[in-house]
């Protein structure tokens, strides 16, 4: 039966290649979390993340013009979250300066504290939502490790520890494989490709999101060799149909047309097609502000959709995208992970991110705020037509957190 998934993993590996150490500073404590997402401390994270989110987007596309984008900026940032609990100096301060707090009007203990919320809030089962987020860590098993820092990413990620002999690196690997297989059902196989022989450290984030459409397509209604602009050329892909009552909206300062469409649970997904020849200037201008005027603007009203049913695989070494967002230090000679352990040198040798999609006839979800109302160019008597047949965006938002939990670009449904 074809359903929606979607599988983000993000692998830190850390090496000890010399011994050394510095004293740690104190480690942040989180408070119990908040009970909603209007507190200060979830909000600040939640507004931040998108913005994060939009910035790792942009280097995303410089880094592969032309190809399909697709990743979890909430995966992303809980990853560089839990690391920051065991950096110290420039190196904490520069983890969190990329994703957007500012330590001075922010204290560290609120960022957690935020994080913890959302962790939390994010992994609540629901009936009609199957969206699971963990953390889990292997450790050498010589590694000595800070109590502190061991104490709080159980407590505040709810992280599993596992102590690993890293220097069998086959075995270590086909462990930690095993793992992410398990925990995204199967859909992220063969995650890491090999180990170096001085890791010292493996952090994993994973999410796995599987949802059906509140209002699904009916299969009858896809055409199976469809026109989809691809450059100069097109290529045929299955398109999905259906005429139905979704919020909607023409945002007239970006050129583009926006469709929300309602998961069953508490998400959201918005398709963003650009005017031809706007593409560029929509992707400049993407900020939390533009999601929450999306989001609190569209109108609900009949409209015609034709949606591609696709799916893709992205993969993305960020240890090469990082340090051009102002994380620099974690990767060479001035990384200062004494937080984690005293003795031993640390630096990130690996940051990589997969991600899975399938959107078919059954499934996809959305959030944000502000009153500025966006217009619909169509007379009120028929129904708006929509056709994604070209470059388009896709976000998908929890709307109880307000947080985007991925974020993609289709440039070539046809293209796995």
């Amino acid at each position: 039966m074809a359903s929606s998934f979607y599988q983000v993993v993000f692998v830190v590996s850390l090496c000890a290649p010399i011994v050394c150490g510095s004293p740690p500073s104190a480690p942040s404590k989180g408070s119990p979390h908040p009970s909603s997402t209007e507190s200060t401390p979830a909000s600040q994270v939640s507004s931040s993340n998108t913005n994060f989110a939009f910035r790792l987007y942009r280097r995303l596309v410089l880094k592969a013009p032309g190809q399909n984008i697709f990743f979890s900026p909430m995966s992303v940032s809980t990853s560089l979250a839990v690391l920051s609990l065991g950096a110290r100096s420039a190196t904490k301060s520069q983890i969190l300066r990329s994703m957007g707090f500012n330590l001075t009007g922010t204290p560290e203990s609120a960022v957690q504290q935020g994080f913890r919320h959302l962790v939390h809030a994010l992994s609540v089962p629901g009936r009609d939502l199957r969206l699971r987020m963990g953390s889990v860590l292997f450790i050498r098993k010589e590694l000595p490790l800070q109590t502190a820092f061991l104490s709080d990413v159980k407590r505040l990620y709810e992280s599993e520890v596992f102590p690993t002999d890293f220097s069998n690196s086959s075995a270590a690997r086909r462990r930690i494989n095993s793992y992410v297989e398990k925990e995204t059902q199967g859909k992220v196989a063969d995650l890491i490709q090999e180990l170096e022989p001085q890791t010292a450290m493996v952090l994993v984030n994973y999410v796995f999101f599987k949802a059906k459409w509140e209002k699904p397509f009916n299969p009858q209604y896809t055409s199976r060799r469809y026109p989809f602009s691809v450059g100069k050329t097109t290529v045929k892909v299955p398109m999905m149909h259906q005429e139905e009552q979704f919020a909607f909206g023409v945002d007239p300062d970006l050129n583009c047309s926006v469709l929300q469409m309602d998961y069953r649970g508490d998400t959201t997904a918005f398709f963003v097609l650009p005017s031809k020849g706007r593409l560029r200037q929509l992707e400049q201008a993407l900020s939390s502000r533009t999601l929450k005027k999306w989001s609190h603007s569209l109108q609900k009203r009949w409209i015609e959709v034709f949606l591609p049913k696709f799916s893709m695989s992205t993969s993305y070494d960020l240890e090469t995208v990082l340090p051009k967002m102002g994380i620099r230090d974690a990767f060479d000679k001035n990384a200062d992970f004494s937080g984690i352990t005293k003795r031993d040198f640390l630096q990130v040798s690996k940051v990589t991110h997969k991600a899975v999609l399938d959107v078919s006839e059954e499934g996809t979800e959305a959030a944000a705020a502000t009153a500025t109302k966006l217009t619909i160019r169509s007379n009120d008597g028929s129904p708006h037509s929509v056709c994604f047949n070209r470059s388009f965006l896709l976000l998908i938002v929890d709307r109880a957190t307000e947080t985007v939990l991925f974020l993609g670009k289709v440039e070539n449904p046809s293209k796995v």
